[in-house]
């Protein structure tokens, strides 16, 4: 009966710690949430910063597997190379050392100051605003890191269960078993932070000795590696390498440390011992071992990344990948923060294949010129592809734990795609105008072609303004934008009466008519959905409501 109560006990302990884990994770990646997304855009070829970027990021988030699985994600998005992405999954490995150094700390009596900041920390999240209640959940979520590990280390300690745990680590004392004992339980719970802290507790109470426990942490730093390959099913080549890489770095690494650690065990130990409690042995074990593995690999990064491509190959059917994103992937959701900013790069790549559309298409009712119909019709599949697939991404991020400003911008990208694809529909309907003026044989005077040139460059100008205001955030750059856009509307109105002057002198056939005044138009309404692209960063729907201050100072 003792020994079921120290397991449940035990059981109920590493839950606690594992939720605590979880909670301080959450509050602490909200609050860095701004910090992560500028660390991120700093991604570069040099490999010392891609180490740099995981390791900050995972001493961040507490999880190199999260990390890794936010890696995936930007691989398979095609944000970056599968070099970028080995110097941060080896720079992961580092950054998550720093939980086994917090988790050490419980060799000190911690426990009734851990109740305490748990107890504060919930408190703190009833207060109603944003910023204590991210405080409040680390500080919560590190209390209860440190009750969970004060449950453990009690039930550890109870006799029954400390004599049944040597008994089966003796019976299992080889490297290989230890190391694949290690792997199982961190694939099982997902988690090799809870492992190394059962551990750590498990050898501060003596149901383990220090030896065995550093073989168990190295088989943790492979079974983490589960959790990247299960988040790389599905994705594309680079995604599943990038998986693969972090799987070939720990196994290499686990065994060059495991040979080490086999023929200089005594040694080992005895260098180990100097450090004191053995709480602080393995938890800077962990941190010599990652830290080691990634100085002897790193310089060998580039041929770690060949085996991995030799490993898997790249697919021959792309047919699949006609049509994938750009900048976000499922797996980035399990990082709101950085999801956010990898949206908006999402939805910038649509305005640029909707303004490529609109010069196409305009191109061929303007000079006569090839309009590329099929580019413009595979860019109009690529604009609904990538509309519904945004829509659906903002959709269940909005679902996630996030700040009420990151709220207010999802609720803007959802107007913004909607105007960009509509923007595309008005390029859509330019080409067939053309196949029907070609058809009919009917073409414009070269009257009526200049003023479209003025109007059309008019449009262009805002295309530009709208997407320099909507990615740099530049309120001031609004106030111009209305002033374009109030040109283009008195414009459209001045060349609807030009043109049936024209018509009445008989300059011009009515047939024509149609066509010019189907184009005037269709560049309006374009720049009607760039207002709403570019007044998003004021207003989330872009509305008319919104510019009505703007546009009476450029009246006046």
């Amino acid at each position: 009966m003792e020994l079921l109560t120290s397991l449940l006990t035990l059981f109920a302990g590493c839950g606690v710690f594992i939720a605590g884990m979880k909670m301080m994770s959450d509050g602490l990646e909200s609050s860095a949430g701004p910090g992560m997304k500028k660390l991120f855009n700093k991604i570069s070829n040099n490999r010392v910063v891609g180490v740099g970027i995981g390791a900050v990021v995972t001493g961040i988030i507490q999880s190199s597997a999260a990390t890794t699985v936010m890696v995936i994600g930007f691989t398979n998005a095609g944000v970056m190379t599968l070099m970028q992405a080995g110097a941060i999954i080896m720079g992961a490995n580092i950054g998550t050392t720093v939980t086994g150094l917090l988790v050490s700390l419980s060799s000190f009596d911690v426990g009734l100051y851990a109740s305490l900041l748990a107890f504060i920390g919930v408190m703190m999240t009833f207060i109603k605003k944003d910023k204590i209640q991210k405080i409040g959940a680390i500080l919560c979520g590190l209390g209860l890191v440190f009750v969970g590990l004060d449950v453990m280390s009690t039930a550890s300690k109870g006799a029954e269960l400390k004599a049944v745990c040597q008994t089966i680590f003796t019976s299992i004392d080889f490297p290989l078993l230890l190391i694949l004992v290690g792997v199982l339980i961190t694939a099982l719970i997902q988690s090799s932070s809870a492992v190394t802290g059962l551990l750590i507790v498990l050898a501060g109470s003596g149901a383990i000795s220090v030896q065995n426990a550093l073989f168990i942490v190295l088989g943790s730093n492979i079974g983490t590696c589960v959790t990247a390959l299960i988040a790389s099913a599905g994705s594309n080549t680079n995604a599943r390498r990038a998986a693969f890489f972090h799987l070939l770095f720990n196994v290499l690494g686990t065994a060059f440390f495991t040979i080490i650690i086999w023929i200089f065990k005594d040694f080992v130990v005895y260098l180990l011992s100097f450090i004191g409690d053995v709480q602080w042995q393995i938890a800077l074990f962990h941190l010599v071992f990652n830290v080691t593995t990634t100085l002897i690999l790193l310089p060998f990064l580039r041929q770690l990344v060949a085996i991995t491509q030799k490993i898997i190959r790249d697919k021959k059917n792309k047919e699949e990948e006609k049509y994938q994103l750009r900048y976000i992937d499922d797996r980035l959701l399990n990082t709101p923060a950085i999801a956010v900013a990898q949206a908006q790069k999402e939805i910038l790549f649509m305005a640029e294949i909707a303004k490529q559309n609109i010069e196409l298409s305009m191109r061929g009712i303007l000079t006569g010129a090839d309009a590329s119909e099929e580019v413009v019709m595979d860019n109009e599949a690529r604009l609904n592809h990538t509309y519904h697939a945004v829509a659906k991404f903002l959709i269940t991020l909005s679902s996630k734990s996030i700040s009420i400003d990151d709220e207010k911008l999802i609720g803007a990208y959802h107007h913004v795609i909607s105007d960009i694809e509509r923007i595309g529909d008005h390029a859509e309907n330019f080409i067939e105008q053309r196949a029907q003026m070609l058809s009919t044989e009917i073409s414009f005077s070269q009257i009526a072609i200049d003023e479209l040139v003025q109007m059309y460059d008019k449009v262009m100008a805002m295309f530009d303004l709208a997407i320099h205001a909507y990615a740099r955030r530049d309120f001031s750059a609004l106030e111009r934008i209305a002033q374009i856009e109030e040109e283009v509307n008195e414009m459209k109105k001045t060349l609807s009466y030009r043109h049936v002057e024209r018509l009445n002198k008989g300059d011009c056939a009515v047939e024509r008519g149609t066509f010019f005044y189907a184009a005037i138009s269709g560049l309006e309404r374009v720049g009607d959905h760039l207002i709403n692209v570019a007044f998003s960063i004021k207003n989330p729907t872009g509305s008319q409501s919104q510019r009505d201050d703007i546009n009476d100072t450029v009246k006046a």
